[in-house]
């Protein structure tokens, strides 16, 4: 049974993911307000408005927070979908562009999780979605900060989950694996690759290139969102992946840990 028309906020709504999510939640009926760090004036995607967030600014993000309360009078769902991706080798990535892809990943989310929980403690009740990857469940070579990042988001939802619980607010992780989106093209990476590394990291990202998860409809996300919101009493995470990746999920839960690393190595080598 649907769940009645919520007022949702979803981060990072301007393309991808995110925008997958806002089309359907909107042709549900759902009040659907997406945003994005620079939305042009009136930009929107029809069915629902972007405002302006930037996630690594706590004045921005409860700037928007505030316009969305005050446009709809509450704020029921927040779905933290903003996010970069990272690759290079985990030595040549300084500590520098790492701080700047945890400061949107981990913080960023943590950030609208702080603007809105005091409204949703008023009102009695709300849900938070993190989207964070199945690459949390594992290190993936040449990716390490972005499953670092992604594991964290885990973590973090986890023990947040608990203490909103008393709220009547629930949190919760949705883990996607990889989708057809513009995430791959804009991904951080290190000014310059060592020589040393260089071999490894470039059989790896031609591996990754040609990965046929990528042609995956976001939309497929979206129904799983969709499902989630209408749940009475939905679940702690939501994998959203096929084939290998899920496998490996499993694979990483049963076997010894350097026998997983030997089957992960030989897939990217």
């Amino acid at each position: 049974m649907p769940a009645p028309p919520k007022v949702i906020l979803i981060t990072g709504a301007s393309s991808g993911l995110g925008k997958a999510i806002g089309l359907r939640l909107a042709k549900a009926g759902h009040t659907v307000l997406g945003t994005s760090r620079q939305p042009q004036l009136g930009e929107g995607h029809g069915a629902f408005p972007l405002v302006a967030m930037d996630v690594t600014s706590g004045d921005s993000v409860n700037a928007a927070i505030a316009e969305v309360i005050q446009r709809s009078g509450r704020l029921d769902v927040v779905i933290n979908n903003a996010g970069l991706g990272i690759q290079g080798p985990a030595e040549d990535i300084t500590p520098e562009l790492a701080a700047r892809l945890m400061d949107t990943n981990l913080l960023g989310a943590h950030r609208v999780c702080r603007a809105a929980l005091p409204q949703m403690r008023a009102q009695g009740g709300g849900l938070i979605i993190n989207i964070t990857s199945v690459a949390g469940n594992f290190g993936l070579p040449y990716r390490s900060f972005y499953s670092a990042s992604k594991a964290a988001l885990e973590r973090y939802t986890e023990a947040l989950s608990t203490e909103v619980a008393r709220f009547g607010i629930h949190a919760l992780t949705i883990q996607p694996g990889e989708f057809n989106t513009n995430i791959a093209a804009a991904r951080l990476r290190p000014d310059v690759i060592s020589e040393a590394n260089k071999p490894g990291y470039d059989k790896a990202m031609a591996i990754l290139g040609g990965s046929m998860h990528y042609s995956r409809d976001p939309d497929e996300l979206a129904q799983v969102v969709e499902k989630v919101i209408n749940a009475r009493r939905p679940k702690s995470t939501y994998i959203v992946a096929q084939g290998l990746q899920r496998v490996s999920i499993v694979l990483k839960k049963i076997l010894p840990g350097r026998m997983f690393e030997r089957m992960v190595r030989k897939h990217y080598e």
